[in-house]
């Protein structure tokens, strides 16, 4: 079966984490997996949006930080995150995108997780070789007209991905809950390459 734009539809109710570096289509494999699976896809990144833009209370405290230009300090995140997490549509699955990024924020998921009794199923790492991320991330900025996205920083950028992720890969891999796949070809390719693997599981 098949839902609208190609992804194909499973019927499971999952709990996944997907990391992968900049450039490897991670947004766009987190709207299918969402569509294929019938979870919400989840972004820190869309929760700050969405609070901001609601006024709630965390959102009053995240846009102080980012009106100036500072990082979102991990205890406002991390309420941002729980609060998600206890929301009615996520009973069913959720798929995470772009938190943890530590190892205090796998600590404290591993603790959101626990009030309700749950895990996640399984950590989806999207892996592209680092010369064709380059080339794609240097394509999209020139696209985009962003001329401060040279060869040099975007390097930089994959470099601080590596050293971010790859403990908490590691921590993961200990649990069992690792699947790799390539995250470059085709749109519809990785999503088939990312289902089955999950499925064989």
């Amino acid at each position: 079966m098949t839902a609208e734009g190609g992804a194909p539809q499973v019927n499971a109710a999952l709990r996944l984490l997907l990391i992968g570096p900049p450039g490897a289509g991670k947004g766009t494999q987190a709207a299918r997996l969402s569509e294929a699976y019938s979870i919400p896809a989840i972004s820190t990144g869309d929760i700050f949006r969405e609070n901001v833009k609601n006024g709630t209370e965390l959102g009053v405290k995240a846009k102080e930080y980012m009106d100036a230009g500072q990082y979102v300090p991990d205890s406002v995140t991390n309420d941002l995150v729980r609060d998600r997490l206890n929301q009615d549509d996520v009973v069913d699955g959720f798929l995470l995108d772009g938190y943890p990024r530590t190892l205090q924020q796998v600590e404290e998921l591993d603790d959101i997780l626990g009030v309700g009794d749950s895990t996640l199923d399984a950590v989806v790492v999207l892996t592209a070789d680092t010369d064709e991320v380059v080339t794609r991330l240097l394509k999209r900025s020139a696209e985009q007209g962003r001329s401060d996205d040279t060869e040099e920083v975007i390097r930089k950028r994959l470099d601080v991905y590596a050293e971010q992720t790859a403990p908490l890969i590691e921590v993961y891999a200990g649990r069992g809950l690792v699947v790799e796949v390539d995250g470059l070809g085709a749109i519809d390719e990785v999503t088939g390459r990312i289902i089955a693997a999950l499925a064989s599981r």
